[in-house]
C-alpha cells in the first residue's frame, strides 16, 4: 500500500488566478517577502506563453498555521513553497501591487509585443510605443475577447495584419490554460515533517529561513 506523504495535480493558471482573488492560497509567516525582479516576472510569463515548465507550488491545508497579518489558517491553501511565482502571477496577470522585502509596494507591469512575440518590463518609451501592449494584465481582466482585443491593437497599428496579430494574442489570451503543478501535503503532516520535506526539496536553492527561525515563527501553534 502506498506511503505517499502528499498527492499531485495539475491546475491551470485560471485556477490559480481565482485561488489568489478570493484568497483561497494564503501565505504563511514562514515565507520570504516577493524578491523577484522585474526581468525575473517577465521570463516566467514567457516561460508559461511558451508552454515551458516552471517548477511546483506547494500547499498544505492545515488549520491554525500562522499567516502574515497575525491571522491563523482555516481550511485555505497554505502555500508553504511557491511565493514568487504565485505573486509573480498576482502581480502580472491581475494587475495587482506586490509588498517588498522592504514593506513597499509596487506595480510589475509586463507589456507584450505581438509581432515579435517578446515580453518586456513596461518602461515609459514601451508605454508610448502602440506596437506593444503595455500591461498584460489588461488582457486577462477585460471581457472584450479575442477578436476585439485584434480589433483594439489595428486600430492602434494602422497596417497591421490582422491574420498575423490573432495567433499571438490568442496565445497570449491561452495562458490561463496552460497548468501549473501542485503538489498538496497531506493535512495530518505535522510541522517538522513539512519542514523536512520543503528543506530536502530546495537544498539547492536558497532557503526560505533557517530551522531555528521558522521553529520561532510557529511556536503559537502548539503540537501540530
Amino acid at each position: 500500500m502506498p506511503n505517499s506523504r502528499y498527492s499531485l495535480h495539475q491546475y491551470s493558471v485560471d485556477t490559480l488566478l481565482n485561488w489568489i482573488r478570493t484568497e483561497e492560497i494564503v501565505i504563511p509567516e514562514i515565507q520570504r517577502p516577493f524578491v523577484w525582479s522585474a526581468p525575473k516576472v517577465r521570463d516566467f510569463i514567457d516561460s508559461l506563453y511558451h508552454g515551458y515548465p516552471v517548477g511546483y507550488l506547494i500547499t498544505w491545508s492545515k488549520p491554525g498555521v500562522p499567516l502574515r497579518g497575525g491571522e491563523s489558517s482555516n481550511r485555505e491553501r497554505v502555500l508553504i513553497d511557491g511565493q514568487q511565482r504565485t505573486m509573480a502571477l498576482r502581480a502580472a496577470l491581475l494587475g495587482r501591487e506586490v509588498l517588498t522585502k522592504k514593506y513597499q509596494t509596487r506595480q510589475i507591469q509586463i507589456a507584450f509585443h505581438p509581432g515579435t512575440e517578446r515580453f518586456a518590463e513596461a518602461t515609459k518609451v514601451i508605454r508610448g510605443n502602440p506596437e506593444w501592449i503595455p500591461d498584460v494584465s489588461t488582457v486577462f481582466n477585460s471581457n472584450s475577447g479575442l477578436f476585439r482585443l485584434v480589433d483594439e491593437y489595428c486600430e492602434r497599428n494602422h497596417g497591421a495584419d490582422k491574420y498575423e496579430i490573432v495567433m499571438p494574442l490568442r496565445k497570449l489570451c491561452e495562458i490561463q490554460n496552460n497548468s501549473l503543478g501542485v503538489i498538496e501535503l497531506n493535512s495530518d503532516l505535522d510541522i517538522n515533517t513539512v519542514m523536512e520535506i520543503v528543506g530536502r526539496m530546495n537544498k539547492t536553492d536558497a532557503p526560505l529561513h533557517t530551522a531555528d527561525f521558522i521553529r520561532s515563527r510557529i511556536a503559537a501553534i502548539g503540537s501540530l
